[in-house]
């Protein structure tokens, strides 16, 4: 049997990305999501955490998008006190590690305020696997003992994590056979995906934005639904049930 997590990344990013991931949910197959807390619909992302205790829901650690925590950063923000693009990161780069400590600790800490319980830790861009940030993210993750995504260049054995990340969830609309094969002989698995609605926010700060209406019409889909959770071979759980070994 394969046990899969749906996670949708940006829980937070705007309210329309919020009720888009609720829907994929509660309509759909989506069983998890990671939440940015540091983003203007963070709050409003915690009461319909609060509202849909069956989504796990973990922290989406933020280095590239909107604003800090904290005001006291000299190396991860702009001249705006802004976050540095994505495409800071993609050649060399320097970062004061205590100052990305602080603030991922911050956004973790503010999670746990909201009362909600975190499920496991992941980031966006997947900024916590080059080589400066990942030290950074695996104290983070010893410290609070949580579950991480497993999208390491190399493998990690000191983490609860899946035995297979899957970048596109597009394999979803695949037959189940290539689907099965797809994972291999992987017993668990994450499907990374980012279902939303769109409005004025996602337009203007992100370049990820149509694809999100067609993931989301997809997890929602009737057909589609009913052909993963009528075979017997597939388990749809969240990164609560993997620390569990459900």
């Amino acid at each position: 049997m394969k046990q899969i997590i749906i996670n949708a990344d940006d829980f937070g990013y705007s309210r329309a990305v919020n009720y888009g991931i609720i829907d994929a949910h509660t309509e759909g197959l989506l069983t998890s999501t990671t939440l940015m807390t540091n983003m203007p619909a963070a709050e409003h992302a915690f009461r319909l955490g609060h509202e849909h205790k069956s989504l796990g829901i973990g922290v989406h650690l933020t280095l590239t998008c909107g604003r800090p925590l904290l005001d006291t950063h000299h190396t991860l923000v702009d001249a705006n006190g802004d976050f540095k693009s994505n495409s800071n990161y993609q050649g060399k780069f320097h970062i004061d590690p205590d100052e990305l400590y602080d603030e991922w600790k911050a956004q973790i800490e503010k999670f746990l305020d909201s009362g909600l319980v975190p499920t496991h830790l992941d980031s966006h861009h997947h900024v916590n696997n080059l080589a400066p940030v990942l030290p950074v993210f695996k104290r983070l993750a010893m410290e609070y003992r949580l579950p991480v995504r497993n999208n390491f260049e190399a493998a990690v054995r000191e983490f609860t994590t899946t035995g297979f990340f899957q970048y596109e969830p597009d394999v979803l609309l695949a037959d189940n056979e290539e689907i099965l094969e797809t994972f291999g002989e992987a017993e668990t698995v994450e499907i990374m995906c980012h279902p939303a609605y769109i409005d004025k926010a996602l337009l203007a700060g992100s370049t990820y934005v149509m694809p999100r209406l067609e993931e989301l019409d997809a997890l929602t889909d009737a057909r589609i639904i009913r052909k993963i959770a009528e075979d017997s071979r597939f388990q749809l759980i969240t990164y609560g049930d993997l620390s569990k070994g459900v």
